[in-house]
């Protein structure tokens, strides 16, 4: 009974949190990116400054970083496989997008056009976002957040300590807002590729007119 309730509780938990970390994230990056137009911004950069970059990985590696610490409390291996996890995202992001990207060989938001271009050719600028993308493609990045959450609600809940609670909260709180503030208001806010053609901005634009819509009926 206890060993049922126990981990029933993080999955009904992990639920609701992917649903409102979807909601909240699209909910921030389309504010700024309305913010953005009502005021006629169009300035995007060639070259993004360095500061933006550090940020932006700096909460990036925050997030593995906590991530890999929850998880590694439940055993070793729990955590090298989530760091294997993490490299295989930056990998595939990397080759089906960076290769694509208009700041291939570029200093982008993220730095990942410099990186890129040293380790892949460059790919068709054509192919970037040329599939529209959905909620379901999004799967594999959600889990760089579910999982060490369901790690660190299955610790809370076999051995409670305020060190895991408190960087639950943190893991949770930088892959929503701290992710949306640095996309929203500085990353994808000046990216050229937004502007010739992003797939997520089109997700994210899209999603708006049907929230609106659930809320009118």
């Amino acid at each position: 009974m206890n060993r049922g309730f126990g981990f029933d509780l993080p999955r009904r938990a992990v639920r609701g949190r992917i649903v409102g970390q979807r909601r909240f994230v699209a909910w921030m990056i389309r504010g700024s990116m309305r913010k953005g137009r009502a005021m006629g911004e169009s300035t995007c950069y060639e070259r993004f400054p360095w500061s933006i970059v550090v940020l932006a990985n700096l909460v990036g590696l925050t997030i593995y970083a906590v991530g890999t610490y929850l998880l590694w409390q439940l055993g070793l291996w729990w955590g090298v496989l989530y760091l294997l996890y993490c490299a295989w995202m930056e990998w595939r992001l990397l080759t089906k997008s960076c290769v694509n990207c208009y700041y291939y060989g570029k200093v982008c938001g993220f730095g990942k056009g410099k990186l890129c271009a040293a380790l892949f050719k460059q790919g068709d600028p054509e192919q970037f976002g040329a599939k529209p993308i959905s909620w379901r493609d999004l799967i594999p990045d959600m889990g760089v957040l579910v999982f060490p959450v369901v790690g660190g609600l299955i610790l809370l809940v076999s051995d409670f300590r305020w060190v895991a609670a408190a960087l639950l909260v943190i893991l949770i709180a930088l892959c929503t807002g701290g992710n949306a503030v640095v996309r929203g208001s500085f990353a994808c806010k000046y990216c050229k590729q937004r502007e010739i053609r992003c797939p997520a901005e089109q997700l994210f634009s899209k999603q708006a007119p049907a929230e609106q819509g659930a809320r009118s009926v």
